[in-house]
């Protein structure tokens, strides 16, 4: 083969590269966009939408972590989907992503002894409602904030653009929505790989257990927390036969070794 012929030949899989990563990407596009009709179709003429997902409810250690969401109409952040389905590395990259995106976005954090104390499912809601009360806080705030730079008057325009329950709808994924939080809810099941928004939350509340479990891998390195994240694996089973409990196991979760 000529000098010629094999530079003609990497041309040829440069240029068949090329196509193949437009035609993944233009997929990645639509697969996105099908979502925000999904999301628009349940939303309506809500102004503000928020969705609500958690991480970390069948662990048997640690705490179940709640995400809240609010993201621009026209974001573009592709590959969101359900946190499950996605490479730790895509995880964490889209974190970051959605963080910078976000119109606004909270966390809630319910550790062990709660969840012992009222049950994994209102531990779950107690989760969902603070991070969707840190939501509204940061949105408030971050608007407050922009109106200060604009110069325009607090007093009269506070309140204009500021989610209200009148106006919005909060996206909780799963079949149940979330009990004293007195705002127009819907369940969708599936949420986290239909609506952007409740993605968005999926991700935030799963790398947020996860690097709360990776502080209790530096801690506890026999447990190894950092393989499989609290669940009732046999490494962790094993773990718990031999070095015992922890404090930040459920004993709820874990009678037969209370």
């Amino acid at each position: 083969m000529t000098s010629e012929e094999r530079q003609q030949k990497r041309a040829a899989a440069e240029l068949l590269k090329r196509e193949k990563a437009q035609k993944k990407l233009q997929k990645e596009q639509e697969r996105l966009s099908g979502m925000w009709q999904v999301q628009k179709e349940l939303t309506g003429s809500s102004r503000f939408v928020f969705g609500i997902d958690e991480a970390g409810r069948g662990p048997l250690c640690g705490p179940v972590v709640a995400g809240c969401c609010i993201l621009p109409g026209d974001a573009e952040i592709l590959y969101l989907n359900d946190s499950k389905k996605l490479s730790e590395a895509k995880r964490e990259a889209l974190y970051e992503e959605i963080v910078r995106t976000a119109l606004a976005f909270g966390i809630g954090i319910v550790g062990p002894e709660r969840i012992d104390e009222i049950n994994i499912l209102q531990a779950t809601f107690e989760a969902m409602r603070a991070a969707f009360e840190e939501c509204t806080a940061l949105y408030h705030n971050r608007h407050i904030e922009d109106l200060k730079l604009r110069g325009e008057s607090l007093s009269m325009n506070v309140l204009d653009d500021i989610p209200s329950a009148g106006d919005s709808l909060v996206l909780v994924d799963g079949d149940k929505m979330i009990p004293g939080l007195e705002w127009r809810q819907k369940a969708v099941i599936g949420g986290d790989a239909k609506c952007p928004s409740i993605s968005a939350a999926s991700i935030l509340a799963k790398v947020t257990r996860d690097r709360i479990l990776l502080e209790y891998d530096r801690e506890y390195p026999q447990y190894g927390f950092a393989q499989h994240k609290g669940y009732g694996t046999k490494q962790h089973m094993d773990a718990i036969r031999e070095f015992g409990l922890l404090p930040i196991h459920r004993r709820s979760f874990l009678k037969k070794f209370c």
